[in-house]
């Protein structure tokens, strides 16, 4: 079966942010399935002259197709909690299935948060990092470990650590971290009531 996967790419006014960490990423998919030779994505990517654009790069060992899309910022600012200590995305998988169907159970949250086995992992779309007061913190073991969350972390503007559910109300701030939105403060008070 060839699996298909996706790359987002944020483009601003013809600018590719930060594709060294795509291309790491891309590499390291696409030689775990089996492929030898790897394009390069500045190679596959034209973005528009002008506007703020999320490159979509959806990518087999065989096939490589992009789209550009208009970004318009999802606004997050409740988060229900979501268990499953089964799922599995260790790959940005182009099937999101099993995570769109826990994001139709956030309510009137604006967003999920998966918990598994007690321990934190990541929103429907983002990875997430907590503030303790001194330090910037993001699960250990996140579903899928996102090209911001990796640079984040080189940069050691934000650290590993295990985070379980019962230490969330612990964290003074709460940010969520991906390609588009980069590190994204959604709480700077705990008592906002961001968890439901």
């Amino acid at each position: 079966m060839n699996k298909e996967f996706l790359e987002t790419i944020k483009a601003e006014d013809g600018r590719l942010f930060h594709l060294a960490y795509h291309q790491k990423r891309f590499e390291q998919t696409l030689l775990a399935f089996g492929l030898t030779h790897v394009p390069q994505l500045h190679d596959l990517l034209s973005p528009p002259e002008k506007g703020l654009y999320r490159c979509r790069v959806l990518y087999s060992c065989t096939n490589f197709t992009v789209s550009y899309h208009p970004y318009v910022k999802r606004n997050v600012h409740s988060l229900k909690l979501i268990y499953d200590d089964t799922i599995e995305y260790t790959y940005k998988y182009a099937n999101r299935e099993k995570l769109n169907a826990h994001f139709l159970q956030k309510e009137q949250a604006d967003d999920i948060l998966i918990i598994k086995n007690q321990q934190v992992t990541d929103t429907s779309i983002a990875n997430i990092a907590f503030f303790d007061g001194e330090r910037w913190f993001t699960p250990k073991t996140p579903l899928l470990k996102g090209t911001t969350r990796e640079r984040l972390l080189d940069l050691h503007k934000i650290y590993e650590k295990d985070i379980s559910v019962a230490s969330l109300q612990q964290y003074k701030k709460v940010a969520l971290l991906n390609a588009m939105i980069d590190f994204d403060i959604i709480s700077e008070d705990k008592h906002k009531g961001l968890y439901c």
